[in-house]
């Protein structure tokens, strides 16, 4: 996914005039339905830009627990291209029912990150092919990425919503599935 920065006096500005701002009521947390079936999830991250990584995993997992996926174990590999390989290990194990991958590829200023990223998709694809338990990807490739703190500020916000955005989709995937698997079980669907 490819991220543009603004000028970070822009930023500034915007920041200012949001706390000028009187705070918002928010509507009370959604309630989000139950599985009838306990899910294990595994959540596996990239060492690489640890720090900004992981605000995926933090906000992953709040949002996870809110939708009722309680039992996640997290694993760490050196880097993003390391991923799909323990991906399909933990899948073959059969101990759970979908895997997220999280990790951050940086244009170095060479070629190989396109080559790094692109693997890594598709290999995480393979795995759920393969073994059909669903593999979902929070690892991004941003168009641009310095080691300034304004580009670390970013990202770090960035992966927050992507762990949030990637726990919604495994919630609602294996909701799905469930019903799914429960229907051709049933002889209703198939």
């Amino acid at each position: 996914m490819n991220q543009m920065l603004q000028d970070p006096q822009v930023q500034t500005s915007k920041v200012e005039t949001e706390v000028a701002r009187p705070p918002v009521p928010q509507d009370p947390a959604p309630e989000h339905p139950r599985f009838a079936k306990p899910q294990r999830v595994a959540f596996v991250q990239a060492g690489w830009h640890r720090d900004v990584v992981e605000e995926a995993r933090i906000a992953f997992l709040k949002e996870a627990e809110a939708r009722h996926l309680t039992h996640v174990d997290v694993f760490e590999v050196p880097g993003s291209f390391e991923i799909p390989l323990h991906a399909q290990v933990l899948a073959k194990t059969r101990r759970y029912t979908a895997i997220v991958a999280a990790g951050l590829v940086v244009d170095g200023g060479i070629y190989r990150h396109e080559f790094v990223a692109d693997t890594v998709i598709k290999a995480l694809m393979d795995v759920q092919l393969r073994t059909e338990v669903p593999v979902f990807s929070a690892v991004l490739t941003p168009q641009q990425f310095h080691e300034t703190e304004v580009h670390y500020d970013f990202f770090r916000k960035h992966f927050a919503i992507k762990g949030v955005e990637v726990a919604a989709a495994c919630a609602e995937t294996l909701l799905g599935l469930e019903r799914l698997r429960g229907q051709v079980a049933a002889g209703i669907a198939g």
